[in-house]
């Protein structure tokens, strides 16, 4: 067995471990939903502009956390330096419960919706067998394989991983930046174009499930931005996944807060020019009524024509693997960090011959595969959006708090335009937090349970951990 990580990933590798990650389906989807909720293109291209700003700040504002505890385990630590291990714990309860593994299995299935594109064996519709009321599709047992296969893969070192993630990760994004290029060059209709930007901000209404629409002013307006910029946020999620892994990365208080800054800015550039060509190829009424919300889909069949499909799925399917590849290669890391401090399967804290966490590595994935199969991971993913924000919050709030606790703690990279710039990103993620408490309290308040549920677990664990350690010294 490996004693300590092996260094193995550049600036470049963990640039590609940030956009990699960020990158999934949520970019060709979201913006349907976005629009339908704000009603206008000015406000839907308003809501990826401050997602991605707020991400930007985020990052650089985590830089110099990153900078000041090079190790592996990323937030968790930060959060433990910050406030104490049970804030630690409850983070990486939600994570490793819900928001890493339930994103990986989300993930998967998404994979294998779009792999149904060419093989329809793989579709939702195929029911292989069915227990009552439960059933498996084509779709679950793909989504699984995948999981299954690129954990194997990166159990087997993080090399293997690296390189799974460098080439996706590049594909992917000359595929996107490709479909900007072609969206703009050939797909551009100009009466479309000059009718979405003459009027951006003009009369916004948001569609009704009804089909009605209702006006959006004052508060509404306020209260729809706020709602609908979790579709914008969360499409950039996981950008911080690249800080569980600093112990693999070369010089980590140099490069990791500059593949935060370098990762995030290249994928909120390329959403928001991807939402661009969307309103200069679509209408608004086109891009709130898309096909189950394929927005990105839509776009490319009315350039392409049928053909479009075949490539956006394609391109789908890129997307998705390299994704998951980034998700599950760090997630495990930080399951790692938590058992070393016997706060999680105390096997989870070993490394293979490798120098990977190889049994963090199967519990993931193990875990991951149940929510594929239960097939209730969506909802939970729902419920933990407000608790994930509420996090991000806490942890760049940590960074006035250890100003003032470790004053002499070496700081390689100081967070850019402190305290304002770290200041707005906790008034702006808050008061969207408030508005989905407020508006959204059937999903922000069973994510709140799922986060306390993590107390008693977590003084159950020290208890046992405390047995554990009386037992070794009689």
């Amino acid at each position: 067995m490996a004693e300590n990580f092996k260094k193995s990933l550049n600036l470049y590798d963990a640039t590609m471990m940030v956009a990699g990650s960020m990158i999934g389906s949520g970019i060709f989807i979201v913006s349907s939903d976005i629009a339908r909720t704000v009603g206008s293109s000015g406000y839907l291209l308003l809501c990826w502009i401050l997602g991605g700003v707020m991400t930007m700040i985020a990052a650089i504002s985590y830089g110099e956390l990153a900078g000041m505890y090079p190790n592996v385990g990323g937030q968790y630590i930060y959060l433990k330096k910050s406030y104490n291990s049970l804030v630690a714990f409850l983070y990486g309860w939600s994570f490793f419960g819900v928001i890493e593994s339930g994103a990986i299995a989300a993930v998967g299935v998404a994979f294998a919706k779009y792999t149904a594109v060419f093989f329809p064996f793989f579709s939702e519709n195929n029911i292989l067998f069915q227990i009552g009321s439960f059933h498996f599709s084509g779709a679950q047992f793909l989504g699984i394989a995948m999981i299954c296969l690129l954990t194997y893969n990166n159990i087997r070192g993080v090399q293997h991983g690296k390189w799974i993630q460098s080439i996706f990760t590049s594909t992917k994004l000359i595929a996107l930046l490709g479909f900007i290029i072609l969206g703009w060059i050939f797909g551009s209709d100009p009466h479309i174009a000059s009718a979405n930007f003459s009027h951006m901000f003009s009369f916004p209404n948001q569609v009704q499930s009804d089909g009605t629409f209702l006006p959006l002013m004052g508060y509404g307006l306020f209260a729809a931005m706020g709602a609908a910029m979790v579709g914008s946020l969360f499409s950039s999620d996981a950008w911080n996944n690249v800080t569980f892994i600093a112990g693999e990365i070369k010089e980590p208080q140099r490069n990791i807060p500059l593949s935060l800054f370098f990762g995030t800015l290249i994928v909120s550039v390329l959403y928001i020019l991807t939402n661009v060509v969307y309103l200069n190829v679509m209408t608004i009424q086109e891009i709130q009524t898309a096909p189950m919300d394929r927005v990105g889909a839509a776009a490319v069949a009315k350039m392409l024509g049928d053909s479009g499909t075949l490539i956006m799925a394609a391109l789908i399917m890129i997307s998705t693997f390299g994704c998951n590849n980034g998700l599950i290669l760090s997630g495990a890391r930080l399951y790692y960090t938590m058992a070393k401090d016997g706060l999680f399967f105390k096997k989870a804290g070993t490394l293979n011959e490798q120098g990977v966490p190889q049994v963090a590595l199967i519990a993931q994935c193990v875990w991951s595969c149940i929510l594929c199969m239960s097939g209730s991971y969506g909802a939970l993913l729902d419920y933990t959006i407000f608790a994930a924000l509420i996090f991000y919050v806490l942890t760049i709030a940590g960074i006035f708090i250890l100003r003032v606790k470790e004053p002499n703690t070496h700081r390689p990279y100081k967070a850019w335009g402190y305290p304002i710039v770290p200041i707005l990103y906790i008034i702006s993620a808050s008061a969207i937090a408030i508005i989905l408490l407020i508006e959204k309290s059937n999903n922000t308040i069973p994510g709140l349970i799922i986060v306390l549920m993590g107390i008693p677990v977590y003084y159950l664990l020290k208890k046992i951990n405390k047995t554990d350690i009386l037992t070794e010294e009689t």
